[in-house]
């Protein structure tokens, strides 16, 4: 649905008007189109004394073919004398202390002012849990209230992320750096991620177009809305994409799946028989999965005093109990290669919880669960699980809402806007990359940075 207040305040006089009343200006975001540069325009690289990501940070720009600027000059203000930066970099391994705290300010002082139109703001450091000292832990803990209060003051459409890299895993950053910097994370911002060391593959020598080729993704829920667009980037990044929707729902399905060169099965994933024919429908024909994204899902929306049963348990079947009876099937079965990626679809709700849905948001916080109990098992079957949890997105369901709390959903986050089913896939996508390998029990939000839950 067209964003129509949006469209009224990037025209001449709405610009005017809505700084004069003080209504929020979103920026249209920047998206990825195939073939573009990962970030265009200068990225400035800087990070406290004795940090250890300088050189694997540099190396991962240089590939990615960004313009890296170091050490800028400064004016008597301490300002960046002139120069604005597409992406501001920074290290913060190195600090160990919260008296060190102020080299991040002294980085970001005089060149945050200076981020472009839809920038890239990206704190990298130690995940506390691995750091060697209480101090140092506490430290660490501070980023993220550097990086969320970042993220809502920079506006013009730019965001901010705080990337954990454990020791060890230095050389599993790439594609997380190339995410963040690029469009593909347009509607992603505020966010916590934690890499760890990989298990198998390597980012060398991975096609970046189309980090994909060969690889098998499963698709539930494909038919319709952010299920087709998930389908949709995977096939764009080189995977054969099998689509699962319910047979009420073939023609579309049929319609998505024929535009990108997949197949298609059709079936109730609630239904007893429904893993065991999953399973067997990967194995004869493909001789396995490399990608399962669980989609589906449904809303059922009553006050928890009118929900009947029937509403209450069909939710949990559809959006929680069949996900892990499909998991539990294709594990046993070991359906999934080696190298596998599972990615859950949770939501908002299962994070901020929402009057009228608690089937729903019990539903999706229970997929976090998920991810979070199954992440020491699916490491010993050498796979990862991770999860996204999409905020405001715009979809014909969220068309139909009424207007008053249409609108609230859009603007109650930094970036003053919905988001699109492309945003949710592209980070389905970065998940699911083989350069993803060391990440692992992430719930990442696709929500602009929605001013409700953490």
């Amino acid at each position: 649905m067209t964003d129509l207040y949006t469209q009224l305040v990037n025209n001449p006089v709405g610009r005017i008007v809505s700084k004069q009343v003080g209504l929020p200006t979103p920026v249209k975001l920047e998206r990825y189109t195939p073939g573009q540069a990962v970030v265009r325009g200068p990225v400035l690289l800087g990070g406290a004394p004795g940090g250890r990501l300088a050189e694997p940070l540099a190396a991962v720009l240089a590939e990615a073919g960004a313009k890296v600027a170091t050490a800028p000059p400064a004016d008597a203000d301490g300002d960046v004398d002139g120069q604005t930066f597409k992406a501001l970099v920074f290290d913060a391994t190195g600090i160990t202390d919260s008296g060190m705290l102020r080299e991040a300010w002294a980085f970001f002082h005089p060149t945050i002012r200076r981020i472009r139109s839809c920038g890239r703001v990206i704190v990298l450091g130690t995940p506390p849990t691995s750091c060697s000292s209480p101090r140092e832990a506490t430290a660490q803990r501070a980023l993220e209230g550097l990086v969320r209060s970042i993220g809502k003051e920079v506006k013009k459409g730019a965001t901010a992320q705080l990337v954990y890299v454990a020791p060890g895993a230095e050389g599993e950053i790439a594609s997380t750096l190339r995410f963040f910097l690029s469009p593909k994370s347009a509607y992603v911002s505020g966010q916590v991620v934690r890499i760890g060391p990989g298990e198998l593959e390597s980012a060398d020598g991975l096609d970046w177009d189309r980090p994909l080729a060969g690889k098998v993704a499963v698709v539930t829920g494909a038919a319709r809305g952010i299920g087709a667009a998930i389908a949709g980037v995977l096939a764009r990044d080189g995977a054969h994409v099998v689509g699962i929707d319910l047979p009420a729902l073939g023609d579309d399905l049929s319609g998505v799946i024929g535009e990108i060169g997949g197949s298609s099965l059709t079936l109730d994933i609630t239904a007893a028989d429904a893993p065991a024919r999953i399973a067997d429908h990967l194995l004869e024909a493909h001789g396995g999965v490399d990608v399962l994204v669980h989609n589906a899902g449904v809303t059922r929306d009553k006050t928890l005093g009118r929900m009947t049963e029937e509403l209450w348990s069909s939710v949990l079947d559809i959006n929680l109990s069949s996900e892990e009876r499909i998991n539990d099937e294709l594990l046993a079965r070991e359906a999934i290669r080696p190298g596998g990626r599972i990615v859950c679809v949770s939501s908002m709700n299962g994070i901020a919880g929402n009057a009228g849905q608690t089937n729903y948001a019990t539903s999706k916080a229970g997929v976090i669960g998920m991810v979070q109990s199954m992440t020491p098992q699916v490491a010993k079957h050498q796979l990862t699980i991770n999860a996204v949890a999409p905020g405001f997105i715009e979809t014909k369901m969220t068309a139909a809402m009424p207007i008053a709390l249409r609108e609230a959903g859009r603007r109650m986050n930094s970036l003053s806007q919905g988001g699109l089913p492309v945003d949710v896939a592209e980070t389905i996508a970065w998940f699911a990359s083989p350069a993803s390998t060391g990440l692992n029990g992430n719930v990442v939000r696709v929500c602009g940075q929605s001013l409700l839950g953490a």
